[in-house]
């Protein structure tokens, strides 16, 4: 039997904002990734989070993000490697307090926005605050948004890391993503189909109808889609007709 995480971007919202369907999405998905307070989330948000997440026996990671609320994490910051992986442990630390207090551990570490893009594109970024997480907890997982960084990660024998793929975002042949400025409503079938694809034959299609090596073991859904429900019910409802078990980070990696 295939297993194969889904894991979920969660705890965005802060004072009267909020973002996500946090209560509707945490009942369907086996990891959800904790914003820290930096691009979103408030110590509430973090703490309300944390326990819906032990609540369904959700694995709980880190989100973190550059501090830079006000673009909600997605500009550059010209920091360097060592302030970056600053940034990172000061936001583990702040949700495994919160992880305590529920009785939970933490389970791992997936960089948010503009931070995961500086990771990417610079592999000494990336090896610092691979080190700090080592530093603070050498039994967390790395959850890999894509293959740089996913190289990186395996250069440190004591790191789990996990590649992660996306069902609700298109594809380009080159394995990069398509990111619109504004979210559509994805068809929950055609998502349903590629979580299958990528969970079972670790290939999807890309746009130009492509097949692609997507080689992951946890898959992320979009918890700000429109229909971000619907699109994890028609995923269920494909899993129990196919032998494929949903299973957390700690299971996969």
């Amino acid at each position: 039997m295939v297993q194969i995480d889904i894991n979920c971007d969660m705890g965005e919202s802060f004072g009267n904002w909020t973002m996500g369907r946090d209560d509707e999405v945490m009942p369907y998905i086996t990891s959800a990734n904790i914003a820290g307070g930096f691009h979103a989330g408030d110590p509430h948000v973090m703490g309300e989070t944390v326990a819906l997440a032990a609540e369904h026996d959700v694995g709980v990671g880190i989100h973190p993000g550059l501090p830079d609320k006000m673009g909600f994490g997605r500009r550059k910051m010209d920091a360097s490697p060592e302030e970056i992986k600053e940034y990172v442990v000061y936001q583990l630390g702040a949700l495994s307090a919160f992880a305590d207090q529920h009785g939970v551990d933490l389970q791992h570490v997936k960089p948010h926005g503009a931070m995961y893009s500086m990771l990417s594109e610079s592999p000494d970024h990336a090896r610092a605050v691979m080190e700090g997480i080592l530093e603070v907890d050498d039994d967390l997982i790395y959850l890999a948004t894509d293959g740089n960084i996913y190289d990186v990660a395996r250069e440190f024998d004591d790191l789990r890391s996990v590649f992660e793929g996306y069902v609700d975002l298109d594809y380009r042949p080159d394995r990069s993503l398509i990111v619109e400025k504004e979210k559509a409503a994805p068809d929950p079938e055609l998502v349903a189909d590629r979580f299958v694809s990528i969970a079972t034959e670790g290939r999807v299609e890309a746009v130009n109808g492509e097949m692609i090596d997507v080689p992951a073991d946890s898959i992320c859904i979009h918890g700000d889609n429109p229909n971000a429900v619907e699109l994890l019910e028609a995923i269920h409802a494909r899993v129990e007709e196919r032998d494929i078990e949903l299973a957390p980070l700690d299971d996969v990696a």
